[in-house]
């Protein structure tokens, strides 16, 4: 396919997302989330990024000199995308509202993070923990203690803590402002599947998202400095609860956490993924295993996002996905994508108005936003992390090279989307 005609199918991808955002909004028989998905997929679903993308079962383009999908594959949902043109390689139900989980999480540290310094400290009152879910992953956060916005961003990340969660919710205001501003950027991502009731991804009645709206959490997220930091880290030191030592002196002494990201880190049965850089997983009874992986191979990013794998074996949803990131490398530049992840809404309006910019080029509100990268995020190649966290290695490229780095403010529409600075952490 020329590049006029590849020019010509994204601007007309980007025109379809529009239109069904509109649709989305109408009393339609999937615009409302379900409170209990069936065992199978609804007939129809949303066409946001392309029409192929609302069909259930597989979809992909297979050809001569394109690998064949992974066999063994039982998620309910999957998507295997590149993260910086936003060409979805391949698709199963992509669309498809189930429970989200943790990857949930995505979504939050994408609306939330640049709103309070990482320095910033916070005493934890009783009422910070009151809401927290019976059962929640917890990294440990204690009442009267005092905490840092780094420490409280390391213990979602790595620990999944919901209590971390909550914590930065009542310094946001309280959990409904946050639930209402993770629906409202949600929104504004085109992530349209999705319905947030607990920013934690806890299972609530209605909350929903899809494969495909994960991977446009992560692929926003991951324009972000700290989210990347974050979500890459394999292990990180955690203030302790203020205890009384032999001599009757207050100490306060750290304690080890871990990236549950078993991708990233690697476990008995799973090993560590070759230019793995984040992002999250995510379990619930009802949601099953759910995970998004970013990973980094011969100068391509590519984002795979898996949700409730149906084998019940040990460590599956890292498996599929290995499987999955695996096949897209050999298949990316040989498969014809059967759609695209879309730009924020914002952006695809801007770029559609008379004497818009030819590249497709859009102002971003900040830095921190979406599809907007200060040119001061950028740190040199081997210098050390700026957490100064015990168990955090020196950063480094995931092939030895730093990816291209945004225009400050500028998200390009029908252009590629580099991920900038893209690594992965370390131990010591």
């Amino acid at each position: 396919m020329s590049a006029p005609q590849k020019t010509t199918k994204r601007s007309l991808l980007v025109t379809s997302a529009v239109l069904s955002s509109l649709a989305l909004t109408a009393p339609v028989s999937y615009a409302a989330p379900s409170p209990s998905p069936s065992a199978t997929p609804p007939a129809n679903m949303s066409t946001v990024g392309g029409e192929r993308l609302g069909q259930p079962g597989t979809q992909v383009n297979l050809a001569g000199g394109v690998p064949v999908l992974p066999k063994g594959l039982s998620a309910r949902s999957w998507i295997v995308a590149d993260a910086e043109s936003g060409d979805v390689l391949a698709a199963h139900n992509a669309h498809w509202r189930l429970a989200p989980a943790s990857t949930l999480k995505m979504l939050f540290a994408d609306t939330l993070l640049p709103k309070f310094p990482s320095t910033t400290e916070h005493k934890v009152v009783p009422s910070d923990l009151a809401d927290v879910g019976a059962g929640s992953s917890m990294v440990g956060v204690k009442e009267g203690e005092t905490y840092t916005v780094h420490d409280l961003w390391l213990g979602v990340f790595l620990a999944s803590g919901n209590d971390a969660v909550h914590v930065l919710s009542k310094m946001n205001g309280g959990l409904d402002k946050t639930v209402a501003e993770m629906n409202e950027h949600a929104e504004e991502l085109q992530a349209l599947d999705t319905h947030v009731v607990s920013p934690d991804g806890f299972d609530a009645p209605n909350q929903v998202s899809s494969a495909y709206d994960l991977t446009l959490f992560a692929r926003s997220g991951l324009q972000k400095k700290d989210f990347r930091e974050y979500c890459s880290t394999v292990s990180a030191k955690f203030p302790g609860e203020t205890k009384k030592n032999k001599k009757g002196k207050k100490v306060r002494k750290p304690f080890e956490i871990q990236n549950t990201n078993r991708l990233l880190r690697g476990d008995i049965d799973v090993p560590v993924y070759e230019g793995i850089a984040g992002v999250k997983n995510g379990f619930t009874s009802k949601a099953g295993t759910t995970f998004t992986g970013v990973a980094e191979r011969d100068g391509r990013v590519l984002l795979v996002t898996v949700m409730n794998p149906q084998k019940k074996v040990s460590n599956e949803v890292y498996k599929e996905t290995a499987k999955l990131l695996d096949w897209g490398f050999k298949a990316s530049g040989k498969v014809e994508p059967v759609g695209e992840l879309v730009p924020p809404k914002s952006v695809s309006q801007a770029s559609a108005q008379p004497g818009a910019n030819p590249s497709g080029a859009a102002s971003g509100k900040n830095s921190g936003e979406a599809g907007g990268a200060d040119a001061s995020d950028k740190p040199g190649v081997g210098a050390a992390s700026e957490s100064g966290s015990s168990g955090i290695g020196i950063a480094f490229a995931v092939t030895g090279g730093l990816l291209v780095l945004l225009a400050a403010g500028a998200y390009l529409v029908n252009r590629r989307w580099p991920l900038p600075d893209l690594v992965r952490r370390r131990r010591d």
